[in-house]
């Protein structure tokens, strides 16, 4: 269990996709492991296995989305729970399975893994900056 500063101290990340089945929900698994991270994953569509909603869009500091199209359908939706938020598009096609090698790969290649720590003073740095 997290002390209270601890909690204070962690970045809450939430991955987005579609369906909540394959890409974000292989993101919220790989970076579950993370003491420095709260992780949660959703889906933008209606038969999402979890559904995005205002309160995942409201807790996270920093929401990784897949392809573009997220961006729009949370902006839509959302735009009042963004305004402390970043929003980063991993460009990430809809090809792979739950924890494909490949998926894993190529998410690590976009930045999400390189370096935790830069991540996290990223962002402390800049509370409002949305990145698409």
């Amino acid at each position: 269990m997290r002390t209270q500063l601890e909690r204070c101290k962690i970045i809450k990340l939430l991955f987005v996709c579609s369906k909540n089945k394959w890409r974000s929900l292989t993101e919220e698994t790989v970076f579950s492991d993370l003491n420095e991270f709260d992780v949660r994953s959703a889906g933008t569509e209606d038969g999402a296995r979890i559904k995005v909603t205002g309160g995942h869009v409201g807790w996270a500091d920093i929401i990784f989305v897949m392809e573009k199209k997220h961006i729009r359908r949370i902006s839509d939706k959302y735009n009042e729970e963004l305004i402390n938020n970043k929003l980063i598009c991993l460009d990430i096609p809809d090809e792979f399975t739950y924890m494909d090698e490949k998926l894993i790969e190529t998410l690590k290649s976009r930045g999400t893994y390189r370096n935790t720590r830069e991540l996290l003073k990223w962002a402390r740095r800049s509370p409002q900056l949305h990145i698409i």
